[in-house]
């Protein structure tokens, strides 16, 4: 790697870690303080860090997925419960085996025209001159495929919205801490907003009605999460030749995907003593699953070409059998967007962190193509 290309790499990160440091700059700082050991324990919450512990508290230590503070407990916030996210036993997989028809192949191949219109679209000024704001294009984008994925006909923008306020009034209930007062209610009222806009045309209720949601709420939120931060290291790395090239872009996506993290940090509840990593574990801890670090996202810079082994980048969906089903919805949607990026080689003229959302990424992202820059924000 030559030294300019570490240079450009290493400015992406900084401005990646913003995302972090300027929407929960003490969360952060805690995990960062920590990273250093492959699990801690502070108090009654078991941070784990290292990927090997990572994938087992996954994959063999029982977990109560409809503790408060979990992604389950916030699906039962979201609903009456029911869903993907906190079901286990025959119900759990014969609702992953409806969502895996939905997001397998055949099911992504289906939807990849309605993102793709919406790139072309909405991508099209770049070739005039004109800026994009980049974070808009991935809210519609994500609305039009949640859309179409469930066949509703509640506008894109509308989805995403409800979608993301949704998940940022019950994403309190996830961090380490005390609960804002009125959290549970502000929840429920967003949750109600969402179930009832998705159901307006959909007839449904219970388990169908909450599935939706959180389908809605997991997709949307990820993918705005995600496509403007992978743009902007591509922007900031000069990565667009190796999204540019068929051979080399889809191990440029998986490492995006890898140093991105979407969701950073699974919150847990162990359900039984266990050990992870040496470290005891006592049925009711707090786990905090640190993705982010079980993929060396904080220490390791994308290289399309060396890779990060794929069993270690895969960690960022999961492991086991409750691993993100989203996985190929996700790598494809970033496929094509770095797909039609590339010819525009775009650059940052401005960003701003999110500091509301679930997930760490940008409340605005604007770019312009390189034969157009202006003065590009390297804050």
């Amino acid at each position: 790697m030559s030294t300019a290309s570490e240079r450009g790499l290493r400015a992406a990160r900084r401005r990646d870690r913003r995302v972090y440091t300027r929407s929960h700059p003490v969360l952060f700082g805690l995990l960062a303080a920590t990273r250093r050991r492959p699990v801690a324990r502070i108090g009654s919450a078991v941070l784990v860090h290292g990927s090997a512990p990572y994938r087992q508290a996954l994959t063999r230590v029982p977990l109560d997925r409809t503790a408060v503070g979990t992604t389950g407990g916030a699906a039962r916030e979201l609903s009456a419960g029911g869903t993907l996210f906190d079901q286990e036993g025959a119900g759990h997989r014969g609702t992953r085996r409806a969502v895996a028809e939905d997001l397998g192949a055949a099911g992504v191949e289906r939807l990849r025209p309605v993102w793709q219109e919406v790139l072309t679209r909405r991508l099209a000024p770049l070739a005039a001159g004109h800026p994009v704001e980049l974070v808009v294009v991935a809210r519609e984008l994500a609305g039009a495929t949640v859309r179409a994925l469930l066949g509703s006909t509640a506008a894109p923008e509308d989805i995403a919205e409800a979608s993301a306020h949704a998940a940022a009034t019950a994403v309190r209930d996830h961090l380490p801490g005390p609960r804002p007062p009125g959290t549970a209610r502000a929840a429920a009222a967003a949750a109600a907003r969402l179930e009832a806009l998705l159901a307006a045309d959909l007839p449904g209720e219970g388990t169908e009605s909450a599935l939706r949601a959180m389908l809605a709420v997991a997709a949307v939120n990820t993918t705005v999460a995600a496509l403007p931060r992978a743009a902007a290291w591509c922007a900031d790395a000069r990565l667009w030749e190796q999204a540019a090239d068929d051979r080399l872009r889809p191990a440029l996506v998986g490492e995006l995907l890898r140093v991105t993290a979407p969701s950073p940090l699974l919150p847990r509840v162990a359900a039984a003593d266990a050990e992870l990593g040496g470290c005891p574990v006592r049925a009711g801890d707090r786990l905090l699953l640190v993705a982010r670090h079980a993929v060396r996202a904080h220490s390791d810079l994308p290289d399309a070409h060396c890779p990060a082994p794929p069993a270690e980048a895969q960690l960022v969906f999961g492991a086991g059998a409750h691993a993100c089903p989203g996985a190929r919805l996700a790598r494809a949607q970033l496929t094509d967007t770095l797909a039609a990026l590339a010819p525009h080689r775009p650059t940052v003229l401005r960003a701003r962190v999110d500091r509301a959302a679930a997930l760490p990424g940008w409340r605005s992202l604007t770019i312009r193509a390189t034969d157009h820059t202006a003065s590009p924000d390297h804050r």
